[in-house]
């Protein structure tokens, strides 16, 4: 189990609907959107440092950048996947997987507002192959 863990933020806003809530598609209605990605860190660098802040807020911004004030449901994947929270983490993990490949991303919550949210949680295993 990695002995550090590290947080970023960021938030938007944007509208969307599922595509089969309950049997029928959904009003199309907007959120304001939090998503925190929590890295994990076994040693710290020569200054003290898991993994630096600055490159993984910009990353996460410009990722939540990408929805806000838009409408998920036309932007892919969700173009053609139900945009749930649980697969918006999925997304927003695998993407910043994907963009600091040094990093470990141990998970991404989405908050659908303040009241709900979903976590998805990353396999540290294979992120340390």
């Amino acid at each position: 189990m990695s002995r550090f863990r590290l947080a970023v933020e960021a938030s938007f806003e944007a509208a969307h609907h599922l595509r089969s809530y309950r049997g029928a598609p959904e009003a199309t209605h907007g959120h304001s959107w939090r998503v925190t990605i929590e890295l994990a860190a076994d040693q710290l660098d020569e200054e003290g440092i898991g993994f630096d802040f600055i490159p993984a807020r910009a990353t996460l911004q410009e990722l939540a950048a990408r929805f806000d004030h838009r409408d998920i449901n036309e932007l892919p994947p969700f173009d053609r996947l139900s945009p749930t929270t649980e697969r918006l983490a999925v997304w927003f993990c695998e993407e910043m997987q994907r963009r600091l490949p040094d990093a470990r991303v141990a998970s991404a919550t989405v908050w659908e507002g303040p009241y709900c949210r979903a976590t998805y949680l990353a396999d540290l295993k294979e992120a340390a192959k």
